[in-house]
């Protein structure tokens, strides 16, 4: 019995068609990448359990940010609440990205008390965070503001001068335009306590979610020769399927 030939034969793509639509393909991923997500890792313990070590996050690089009329139709905005995590740019290192959550927003009155944060004279509820002892009692930091810092605080110099500025009546309020955020990790975490308010336009962008995680020394990020990055990226090639976190690939960050 003879076939039927009536189907019309599907055209063949072109050199140039394929190549245009690659060029397409890659101008949106750029676009994407550049304007819209970042790739970040977590090089510290202070936002664990929440994010570990070796943690790879996709950043939302627009949604904190001034709202443009071409593109608010398909990105939502939103204003910086409490509880979201976010990436900015530390107000102590100019070079370095940190990933904290907010814990006040302007017009905030803050205070701890033996390591419980006080909002507007309220206790927050706080399941997230995580309290393992690693270091000792430390007044400053868990009676902040009201012990002055000593000289073994890490309290950055600018900060010292600034922070007497913004107490009253023994809560430190926060300013316009600015944040005041804290690592989950509340024993190890250098955060606001130690430098201070982060300023808005410092804010990158909140965390999406964890599209890879490998198990990192706690000190990788402090290795930036060429020898110590290329040995590592030897030991990820060599370990990638038994030291990568399976189960904490595509999870949400909150």
């Amino acid at each position: 019995m003879a076939t039927k030939e009536n189907k019309e034969e599907k055209p063949r793509e072109t050199t140039v068609e394929f190549l245009a639509s690659l060029a397409g393909v890659l101008v949106t991923g750029l676009f994407i990448i550049t304007f819209i997500l970042q790739a970040f890792e977590i090089p510290s313990a202070s936002m664990e359990n929440t994010l570990l070590i070796g943690d790879h996050v996709f950043v939302n690089r627009v949604q904190f940010a001034p709202a443009s009329h071409w593109i608010q139709p398909i990105v939502p905005y939103t204003q910086i609440h409490h509880g979201d995590i976010v990436v900015f740019l530390s107000p102590a290192e100019s070079d370095l990205y940190v990933v904290k959550r907010i814990i006040g927003v302007p017009g905030d009155r803050i205070h701890l008390r033996d390591g419980v944060v006080y909002r507007n004279g309220q206790k927050l509820d706080e399941p997230y965070v995580l309290n393992t002892g690693f270091n000792p009692y430390d007044p400053y930091r868990d009676n902040f503001p009201n012990v002055p810092p000593s000289d073994y605080s890490n309290v950055t110099s600018e900060w010292k001068l600034i922070m007497p500025q913004h107490i009253d009546n023994a809560d430190l309020v926060v300013p316009p335009d600015s944040y005041f955020a804290m690592g989950d990790h509340r024993d190890v975490s250098y955060d606001s306590r130690y430098w201070g308010f982060i300023p808005k336009d410092n804010v990158i962008g909140r965390p999406m979610f964890i599209y890879w995680s490998f198990q990192t020394p706690p000190d990788q990020y402090l290795q930036k020769s060429m020898g110590d990055r290329v040995g590592f990226l030897g030991h990820v090639v060599l370990h990638f399927f038994d030291m990568t976190r399976w189960k904490r690939t595509f999870k949400v960050v909150r």
